[in-house]
């Protein structure tokens, strides 16, 4: 049954307000139009795209959960966090993170990506990373996407501490993992840290 216009955007907003992470092809599919209907529907609409909707969602609940530092601090994209508990992020590999000879992704960009993380994920004001043990796997391209994500393996608050495991994937490839142990920084002495 074809819809008129705004029978077709009222529903698609409905859709929308209901599952956030809905794609452009499922709305299609849903509504029976093509994908190019309900990306003209959007623009009228004012709604943004999949990813622009997931990374609004996504700084909200950064800026109201993350304590240990700043959301412009952070390396990638965080798409979902639980506190002390999990993370994911995402990193576009573009030509400032490649070596120019071969397109070949420096290390140090992954690393940070997921040491961030891993800072991000730590429920405290201030989260340090005392020690890393780190491995890439794999090369990662120009072009690439990468996933890390990130767990929480344990916390123990009167030491200060937390171990947080992180792995890093494009596509299904693992890149790179690494174990990291964080200070908890408010159970930390001044002293401490030096």
């Amino acid at each position: 049954m074809k819809r008129n216009k705004k029978d077709r955007q009222v529903l698609l907003t409905d859709m929308i307000e209901t599952n956030p992470f809905i794609t452009d092809e499922e709305l299609a599919d849903k509504l029976e139009v093509s994908i190019q209907t309900i990306r003209l529907d959007r623009l009228e609409l004012s709604i943004p795209e999949l990813r622009e909707r997931i990374k609004t969602m996504a700084e909200k609940k950064m800026t109201d959960d993350i304590k240990s530092l700043p959301v412009d601090e952070i390396i990638g994209e965080i798409i979902d966090i639980e506190m002390d508990r999990s993370a994911i992020s995402l990193l576009d590999i573009r030509r400032e993170h490649v070596f120019k000879r071969n397109g070949i992704a420096r290390g140090h960009h992954l690393f940070a990506q997921a040491n961030s993380l891993a800072v991000a994920v730590t429920n405290d004001e201030l989260a340090l990373t005392a020690k890393a043990n780190i491995q890439f796997t794999q090369p990662v391209h120009e072009g690439d996407r990468v996933i890390a994500k990130a767990r929480v393996m344990d916390v123990d608050k009167e030491k200060g501490r937390s171990q947080v495991a992180v792995r890093s994937y494009v596509g299904t490839s693992l890149v790179f993992k690494g174990e990291f142990n964080m200070y908890r920084a408010t159970t930390m002495k001044k002293d401490e840290w030096t």
